[in-house]
């Protein structure tokens, strides 16, 4: 094998950049303190003094740094995302990564020299879109949903020549990533738009009792008894009422972790293996980032006889939501 598949890292602030980078990230990608990226939370992303900082830190590490502008510019006030496309050109990132038509379309008209990544936001998942992109706007990598099986990678390997980002640690997303019509409908917003599924706005924890509520918006997301953790409210991992029983409806708390089927990711043709999370913290960054390098050296040094270790899946559960993990779409043999 001529080159080893990337080690991608969340950076939601320069410390867990720095983090990232410390603990053997190949490259790393974050977002501007703005309505621009898809993790807009407060305390969070890069300003234009943290995101110079930041890239010059990676590039003295010999580490790649990518932009993340994956929201989509409203109607009333575009501007702000053309903009952000200048500014990461200026900054010299390593790639900018997008979904919107008309910023890529612009990115590829004013900066041509700036390597466009696919933003997961897209859902390009079959060979014909991917070539599109790559045709109209010469996109040079795509990040893949998180939706496809092994067998289905290792065909689109077949069909383009559009380099494979694929998940491989954190947070799943049960829906058409980032078009979250229930998210919508509790809230009132888009996460497309506000950068969030659950906005702190609508966010509301309640004690009843010895028993904690929370909900977003109106909607009564879970129940805790005194000694359960609560966990953050979000649709998709709410606990309903089902056919007379109470349960997580949708999915289950819990982690993607690739790690025991990493051989098989890897020999797909992937190129790149993310890490979700730009949201959490430095010390999740920089385990995640450490675990997963350690496993994919170890991979390289006998692709044959690989096997996860027992530690490394216990570090990352404990990172995990839950504590657990799943392999989610990665095994299964969809219809």
């Amino acid at each position: 094998m001529d080159k080893k598949v990337e080690v991608l890292a969340p950076a939601g602030n320069l410390p867990s950049l720095r983090a990232a980078v410390d603990n053997g990230a190949d490259a790393v990608y974050f977002g501007f303190r703005n309505a621009t990226n898809a993790r807009n939370f407060e305390g969070l992303n890069f300003s234009l003094s943290d995101a110079e900082a930041g890239i010059a830190y990676a590039h003295r590490h010999g580490v790649k740094a990518n932009v993340v502008l994956n929201t989509f510019p409203q109607a009333d006030d575009p501007g702000l995302w053309y903009r952000t496309v200048d500014q990461t050109a200026a900054l010299g990132a390593d790639a900018i990564i997008m979904a919107n038509l008309a910023l890529l379309d612009y990115c590829r008209t004013h900066h041509p020299h700036l390597p466009i990544h696919l933003s997961v936001q897209a859902s390009a998942s079959n060979a014909p879109a991917i070539n599109f992109y790559q045709r109209h706007f010469a996109i040079q990598r795509v990040i893949l949903p998180r939706v496809l099986t092994v067998a289905e990678i290792r065909s689109l390997k077949d069909r383009t020549d559009v380099d494979l980002e694929v998940f491989a640690f954190g947070g799943l997303c049960v829906m058409a990533e980032g078009r979250c019509y229930l998210s919508s409908f509790a809230t009132g917003v888009s996460p497309n738009v506000e950068g969030v599924c659950s906005p702190a706005r609508a966010v509301h924890f309640e004690n009843s009792g010895e028993r904690l509520k929370t909900r977003l918006g109106e909607i009564l997301i879970a129940e805790y008894g005194p000694k359960e953790d609560a966990a953050y409210p979000t649709i998709c991992k709410g606990r309903f009422e089902a056919n007379g029983q109470v349960y997580h409806t949708m999915e289950e708390p819990g982690s993607l972790n690739i790690l025991e089927m990493l051989p098989e990711v890897i020999e797909s043709g992937v190129v790149s293996l993310k890490i979700e999370g730009r949201q959490r913290t430095k010390s999740y960054v920089a385990t995640v980032t450490r675990v997963l390098r350690q496993a994919v050296d170890a991979y390289y040094e006998s692709p044959g006889t690989f096997q996860a270790k027992g530690k490394w899946i216990r570090e990352l559960n404990a990172t995990s939501e839950g504590a657990t993990h799943t392999l989610g779409t990665y095994e299964q043999g969809w219809q």
